[in-house]
């Protein structure tokens, strides 16, 4: 297959880690430094929201390594293949990992939402976890079918 007919999911991968990155470096602290300011009874507050915020990054980029393997993967005409399963397995963890990190620190963003008197944070919260669901999901469909495709792919080689 030509790389070129990827190269417009490449440009989407990147295009979608650069936003990801600046709100990282830009925004994470400033939520991290109002999570503190709204919650100063808790000592630790600024560190949790940091602790989730980054370590929900860190699976996100590793996902983002994964689908372009996946892409280089499709290039190389080996789409179907098992490391294609790998990286869409790795791709379905991570995802669960994000989803399970903003699970395990709604009670902080409650905490803040409460205080702040902003219903937004829950909400933002929420939709991460819901988008963090949907693609476990969908990667978890498309690892068994393509697991099943190189089966079949797999019996017609030996038929033939």
């Amino acid at each position: 297959m030509k790389r070129g007919s990827t190269l417009f999911l490449r440009l989407a991968v990147i295009l979608i880690g650069i936003p990801i990155l600046a709100l990282c470096i830009f925004v994470v602290p400033e939520i991290g430094k109002l999570a503190a300011r709204l919650v100063p009874d808790f000592a630790f507050m600024e560190f949790l929201v940091l602790l989730v915020m980054y370590g929900a990054a860190l699976p996100f980029y590793f996902a983002l390594y994964q689908a372009f393997i996946l892409l280089g993967l499709i290039d190389k005409n080996t789409a179907f293949s098992a490391n294609s399963v790998t990286a869409l397995k790795k791709i379905k963890f991570c995802a669960a990992a994000i989803g399970l990190l903003y699970v395990a620190g709604s009670p902080l963003f409650y905490l803040m939402a409460d205080r702040d008197d902003a219903p937004g944070i829950l909400a933002i919260c929420f939709f991460i976890i819901f988008a963090s669901a949907v693609i476990t999901v969908f990667a978890a469909v498309l690892e068994r079918l393509l697991q099943e495709a190189i089966e079949m792919k797999n019996e017609n080689d030996l038929t033939v």
